[in-house]
């Protein structure tokens, strides 16, 4: 995680400093709105950026809108007014921090935006085959196209290989072609001069280049425009990119990752992806078996995310019971890990007793309404789902003291479906 500062520097500021250091970011730091721009455009690229509410945070946002330069902003402040809390999430911020820091918010938001220190665990043989093969392929500089299904860590995978490889001290910088707009992937990716469209203020280094030296993945490159797919060809081919208005090449120093959730020999016939791109990219490959093939592994997740959101949420670690388990075995796991994830996370918050039970899991479409427990609590026998979810949803809110970062955190969902709730039970909290 590479985390950018704007405001002048403190000892509250250093405390946040270490507590996100102690969480595996990379801190750097700009005095003011300008100086930090500066940075951005030059190919210093940050994850997240926490900025101090005294500044203009709508001019900051409005910037990074204007200069499509993609990155999530969080609000701090020191005895900061409600208002400026306000002000800044009605800019657009992702969150607000109070100062002093809490370690347990600094570390919700830093999970929350990036999943980069999430440890790579595995029992099943079929696993095991994929991370030897990763860690033997690690040290070359050929290009890697890993497939599967979502959720299944084609980007862990990723990462572990970069980690293993030579180029592991300097940048792995990821583009999701999936997330982005196609008539922003471009400069994105390219990056642009100063001039080269409307609102193209300053020159802007594009993520090849921030990955210089180090390695680039393209996340679900089968989502890339067929237009694009040729200059990113001649990118993969000769190592070398035009930013967009640019009349020079950029030489290049870069290994690629690709990954891809679909069959790209399929895409291919379908005239959706470039069949000589796709030869340059699958170099090696390497493929994730979906979760429901992986029947060790599903324990072995289970127990794990059972004890990490125990931890997480101050409860006791719970024992996971044979039906349970068997309910999670047989399930088919359309969402993969990140499923199975969430599934346990909400399975921890409403497990009434000292172990998981069946009534505690709920899966989409095989539950209608919340079963009793074993000892006869019938408090809610007869609830349905959507009433469960909503009150569990607005007591985690509050619980939280209406930060969503920190509540969508412990509920295992997106800011971005928290917020759909919210609007669908009729008003939106946020944290101030």
């Amino acid at each position: 995680m590479r985390l950018l500062i704007i405001g002048v520097a403190n000892s509250q500021i250093n405390s946040a400093t270490a507590m996100a250091e102690k969480r595996g970011a990379k801190v750097s730091y700009a005095s003011d709105i300008e100086t930090a721009l500066t940075s951005l455009r030059s190919g210093k690229s940050a994850e997240l950026i926490m900025a101090d509410v005294s500044l203009d945070i709508k001019k900051l946002i409005d910037s990074l809108v204007a200069e499509r330069i993609i990155v999530p902003v969080v609000g701090f402040g020191l005895n900061a007014k409600s208002e400026d809390a306000v002000r800044a999430i009605k800019s657009g911020a992702r969150e607000y921090i109070p100062l002093p820091p809490d370690e347990e918010m600094i570390a919700a938001v830093l999970e929350a935006i990036s999943d980069e220190n999430n440890p790579l665990i595995y029992k099943s043989p079929q696993m095991e085959k994929v991370v030897q093969l990763s860690a033997q392929i690690a040290p070359s500089e050929a290009n890697v196209l890993i497939t599967g299904e979502s959720g299944t860590g084609k980007e862990m995978i990723a990462r572990y290989i970069h980690n293993k490889s030579k180029r592991a001290d300097n940048n792995f910088i990821s583009v999701n072609c999936a997330a982005i707009p196609e008539n922003l992937l471009e400069s994105e990716m390219f990056g642009h001069e100063k001039g080269a469209f409307t609102g193209a203020i300053a020159r802007r280094i594009g993520k090849f280049e921030e990955a210089e030296g180090g390695t680039l993945m393209l996340d679900e490159i089968s989502e890339m425009d067929t237009k694009l797919q040729a200059k990113l060809l001649r990118a993969v081919q000769e190592r070398e990119i035009d930013r967009v208005g640019g009349n020079k090449p950029v030489k290049l120093n870069i290994r690629i990752i690709a990954t891809s959730n679909r069959d790209l020999q399929e895409e291919v016939k379908n005239g959706r992806f470039r069949e000589d791109l796709l030869f340059r990219l699958n170099i090696i490959n390497i493929h994730l078996p979906p979760l429901r093939e992986r029947k060790p592994d599903i324990e072995f997740f289970a127990k794990h995310f059972i004890r990490k959101y125990s931890i997480a949420n101050g409860l006791p670690d719970k024992a996971l019971t044979k039906p349970a388990l068997a309910i999670l075995e047989n399930h088919a796991w359309p969402g993969n890990v990140r499923e199975l994830e969430n599934t346990m996370h909400r399975a921890v918050l409403l497990a009434t007793s000292g172990e998981i039970g069946e009534e505690a899991v709920m899966l989409p479409g095989t539950l209608k309404e919340v079963k009793p427990t074993s000892d006869g609590n019938t408090g809610l026998v007869g609830r349905t789902m959507e009433s469960v979810e909503r009150e569990l949803i607005l007591n985690t809110l509050d619980h939280c003291l209406g930060n969503r970062t920190h509540a969508a955190n412990i509920l295992g969902i997106s800011i971005r479906t928290l917020r759909n709730k919210l609007k669908e039970y009729g008003g939106d909290k946020t944290a101030a």
